[in-house]
């Protein structure tokens, strides 16, 4: 039997028991869902956070407003390259897109700790009230990262280890957001590093997690001996 014929013979026998499949939703459509997830959780916590006293502080200082609107932006389009990026055949590329927001959220925050050296009585952020960032930013992670994997898990990512990361780096940048809600203090050294270590272990986390669900294409088939019978 030629290869040809034993080509069509094993699709042949591929299709035999196939059943019908659901399709997965456009990237934009699940980036939509779940930053539409986002927004219902922020309109909770907006209804007992002080939003006037929110709205002032954002106003007089501005690397808040641009560290908020850095850690907002990193979270939406991080969702839309994950997103992007976990459909077969889309480029690595896709990583760069939340890069500049990132970079911005970043030297905002940053910042915001020059504040507290030149201004004598600007209340920084004590142990006490770090550790209510770390625990605020873990918990508000899990029902985001929940959600993104349910939106996620049925696609074949040719690059798994980068959707998760930049899956849980918009994971991440969302509950810093979030946070904000409930931060009425300037960030200090310390402050700024628990946000680091909290957000470097939802992306860490997310990845290590996530990925096992996203494995390429390629080894999927090879585990199914499809590859063998291909080249036999």
């Amino acid at each position: 039997m030629s290869s040809v014929e034993s080509l069509d013979r094993m699709i042949e026998e591929l299709g035999a028991d196939l059943a019908p499949v659901r399709r997965l939703r456009p990237p934009a459509v699940r980036a939509a869902l779940w930053l539409g997830f986002m927004a219902i959780l922020s309109g909770i916590m907006a209804y007992f956070a002080d939003l006037p006293g929110i709205a002032h502080r954002l106003m007089v200082t501005p690397d808040m407003w641009l560290a908020v609107l850095g850690s907002t932006l990193t979270a939406g389009l991080g969702a839309v390259s994950a997103f992007q990026l976990s459909v077969p055949g889309r480029g690595p590329w896709w990583a760069l897109l939340p890069v500049p927001s990132l970079v911005t959220w970043v030297a905002a925050s940053g910042m915001g700790c020059l504040r507290t050296w030149i201004i004598p009585d600007t209340h920084e952020a004590s142990m006490d009230e770090t550790r209510v960032c770390f625990s605020f930013i873990a918990a508000v992670s899990i029902p985001l990262s929940m959600l993104m994997v349910l939106l996620i898990r049925r696609a074949y990512p040719l690059h798994p280890n980068l959707t998760a990361a930049v899956g849980g780096l918009a994971i991440a940048a969302g509950a810093a957001t979030l946070l904000n809600f409930f931060h009425p203090y300037d960030a200090s050294v310390t402050d700024l590093a628990i946000h680091l270590i909290a957000i470097s272990i939802v992306v860490a986390l997310n990845q290590l997690f996530t990925r096992r669900g996203l494995g390429p294409l390629t080894p999927r088939l090879l585990r199914f001996g499809l590859a063998r019978r291909i080249t036999g």
